[in-house]
């Protein structure tokens, strides 16, 4: 099997968010899904992706955290695909078919990889605003202005909290309690914490991921977030269909990235930007 490190959401290495792609052999079969997570332990990112060519333009790609499966992950997506067009494997305009275990996304191949994510909804569920903000406070010694936004669940495949803040510098000065922050998605079963302020200075919103529930206290790029925050946007009557939006993310980690999300004029989402291949090698004794 021939393995990949990508960083997704950037056109330069070192930024970005960095996963695994690994495409396998000639019989196009998974290994088993204890050698895959192996795999992914090894590799050390948060996620890794295997990828089972279908045909010309569709692939079924299983996603591994270095500890189990997950259904989707949205900036080990936009690698796998950036990898395939430079292996020659797909090429610009072609609509491909993606398999997941969160369903069939279709994934747009063109000046940068753009993935459909499911249908926004807001999930119903609701969340302690007080307690989250002294959560995500933690141990800032700067005191923050929450704006008259609401903080709301959304997911367009996975759920996360979107959590508005009311300037750039109030989003950098975040120091969440990682323990505390855990228990909390674990209460509201999302995968964690969103936190976004919109700007004026050729982005939609400066943005901050954070998820220790899942073992990521803070990730560089974000495509499902980035995702349910559009469709946020959508619903607060702050961004109108048909609408491109550009998020910066990952500043506070110095790994800048640059999220593309795309609200059609029929309500579907698509989310993805550009990647960048900075080492290829063999898994040597895999199966």
């Amino acid at each position: 099997m021939r393995y990949f490190i990508v960083d997704a959401f950037t056109r330069e290495a070192f930024g970005g968010n960095p996963a695994g792609v690994v495409l396998l052999g000639q019989d196009g079969k998974f290994p088993s899904d204890e050698l895959m997570r192996q795999v992914a332990a090894e590799l050390r990112y948060s996620e890794t992706s295997f990828i089972q060519q279908n045909g010309p333009a569709e692939f079924t790609i299983r996603y591994f955290t270095p500890t189990s499966e997950v259904d989707l992950c949205g900036h080990a997506t936009i690698a796998s695909f950036g990898v395939l067009r430079q292996e020659g494997i797909v090429s610009d305009g072609t609509l491909c078919l993606n398999h997941t275990l969160a369903g069939d996304l279709e994934v747009k191949i063109g000046g940068q990889v753009m993935m459909q994510m499911a249908t926004g909804r807001l999930v119903e569920k609701t969340v302690d605003s007080d307690r989250l903000h002294q959560i995500m406070a933690g141990s800032s010694s700067k005191s923050l202005i929450w704006p008259d936004l609401p903080i709301e669940i959304i997911t367009t495949g996975l759920p996360d909290i979107i959590m508005p803040v009311s300037s750039v510098e109030a989003l950098n000065a975040l120091s969440p309690d990682m323990a505390a922050l855990a228990e909390f998605s674990r209460e509201l079963d999302v995968v964690g914490v969103h936190a976004m302020t919109l700007t004026d200075d050729g982005y939609t919103a400066h943005v901050r991921n954070f998820g220790p529930l899942y073992g990521v206290p803070e990730e560089s790029a974000t495509g499902t977030a980035n995702a349910a925050l559009t469709h946020y946007l959508s619903r607060q009557g702050l961004i109108t269909a048909p609408c491109d939006c550009r998020f910066l993310q990952g500043e506070a980690m110095n790994r800048p990235s640059v999220v593309a999300t795309a609200l059609h004029q029929d309500g579907s989402i698509w989310v993805g930007g550009d990647s960048c291949i900075i080492a290829v090698g063999d898994l040597l004794g895999s199966e």
